[in-house]
């Protein structure tokens, strides 16, 4: 399913169909410097349960690098676009690390949109900042006046940079950096108490980069929220306990709705 929108060069797949009349679309949206095979595990078994659309975001994968730096909004807004585009309305949605952060923007701004939403290890919650943070922050300043100095200073701050930014940040284009740095200022604390999807919270308790205290936060703000904490899962705990997300994703986004409807779970 590859395509072009906003004149970006855009890479999706559509898979499965629709088991039951009232069945709706399922959109899985990916981390940060992730693509759609890292996805996988969630797309595959729900696949014969309802139609799923996934999509490398702009600036990962195959798909091309935004015009600009974009936050959180921005992706949400160029997901709704490409939603409209492919003919899809209403829809449940799983969002993952970054992809979470998509998918509260996405929930909060447009719930026309969406039905019911699960949050895999989802960001969008500002980190707890220690001392070690504040020292990196410092390093990084003394490296961009050091780059004010020719080659020699610039030189400095590469070396600088090198020790001090996060793996994401190093990883990323030079398109991507300035999003990669505005995402992750972003607190998106306020737009949770906005959402009125049913929402299902799924977290490894041993995730380093979105800890669980998170989860914990985000279950207390969403009006109707749930976690579930998987035990010894780290970040990537859909992937890690594949199965089980599997049963908790389908029982909520295919058969919950089936019975509330009176249609019955799938055979």
């Amino acid at each position: 399913m590859p395509g072009e929108l906003r004149g970006i060069r855009l890479k999706a797949t559509r898979r499965g169909a629709a088991r039951q009349e009232g069945d709706l679309p399922i959109l899985v949206l990916h981390g940060w410097g992730a693509y759609l095979a890292a996805v996988e595990p969630i797309v595959a078994p729900l696949e014969h349960e309802a139609e799923v659309l996934a999509l490398d975001l702009p600036g990962f994968g195959d798909s091309g690098d935004p015009p600009e730096a974009w936050d959180s909004e921005d992706y949400a807004r160029f997901v709704v676009e490409w939603l409209e585009r492919a003919g899809v309305g209403r829809c449940h949605v799983i969002g993952h690390s970054f992809g979470g952060r998509v998918a509260i923007c996405l929930s909060a701004r447009h719930p026309e949109l969406v039905e019911r939403l699960i949050l895999c290890d989802a960001a969008g919650l500002r980190p707890k900042r220690g001392w070690r943070y504040r020292y990196r922050v410092a390093l990084a300043k003394l490296g961009r006046l050091l780059g004010l100095f020719g080659p020699p200073g610039r030189r400095l701050q590469e070396r600088i940079r090198s020790r001090v930014a996060s793996a994401d940040y190093l990883n990323a284009s030079p398109a991507l950096r300035e999003t990669f740095k505005r995402v992750i200022a972003e607190d998106l604390e306020g737009h949770l108490p906005d959402i009125a999807a049913p929402c299902l919270l799924v977290w490894g308790d041993a995730d380093e980069d979105t800890p669980l205290w998170m989860g914990r936060r985000m279950e207390e703000l969403l009006p109707d929220g749930a976690l579930v904490v998987f035990e010894g899962a780290g970040h990537y705990s859909y992937a890690e306990e594949p199965a089980r997300f599997a049963q908790l994703s389908r029982h909520f986004l295919c058969e919950q709705p089936r019975q509330a409807r009176g249609g019955g779970a799938a055979a």
